[in-house]
């Protein structure tokens, strides 16, 4: 690994429907083997879904989101509500390895939401891939399903070793 600098981001488009940079960055997690295509069948096939159940009313989406499409707004409070806002790091010190709690960057919590909303998804036991998305997005916003179970363990283990906080570096 190269000591010198860090490797600059990479710009990616914003995706070509909504326009939106988060869905782009999503489109290329749930792509697999560069089929991309078939990466934004799944995934706006699971957010047409998403528009087209009714029981998403109750959920108190973003206005402006809602007004491009439901499906969407509910892709982002999902989101929202998987990020995690500390993790844990192993650290060592004098023989000992220590779980120590961090504050998570945004770009990393974002990353780790996709990847975690992603994996439940393909964990889940519904028919197509879309479907599955659709429905692990839907119970991500409703604070429940396997997604949101990862973050809250997440949360737990870092809670659980906060007497080693004062390790952080």
């Amino acid at each position: 690994m190269s000591r010198r600098h860090r490797a600059e981001k990479r710009e990616i488009l914003p995706d070509p429907r909504f326009g939106d940079l988060v869905l782009s960055k999503f489109v290329n997690n749930v792509m697999l083997d560069g089929k991309k295509a078939v990466a934004e069948r799944i995934v706006y096939g699971a957010l047409e879904n998403l528009d087209a159940k009714k029981a998403t009313n109750d959920l108190e989406v973003d206005a402006d989101l809602k007004a491009k499409n439901e499906g969407l707004s509910i892709f982002h409070l999902a989101l929202g509500k998987i990020k995690p806002k500390v993790e844990v790091k192993s650290r060592r010190v004098g023989g000992a390895t220590y779980q120590v709690p961090v504050e998570v960057a945004s770009g990393r919590s974002l990353a780790l939401a996709m990847r975690w909303l992603i994996t439940a998804a393909r964990k889940r036991s519904e028919r197509t891939m879309c479907d599955r998305l659709a429905a692990e997005i839907l119970d991500a916003a409703n604070d429940r399903g396997s997604a949101v179970k990862k973050r809250d363990d997440t949360h737990k283990m870092a809670e659980a070793n906060k007497a080693f906080a004062h390790y952080r570096w």
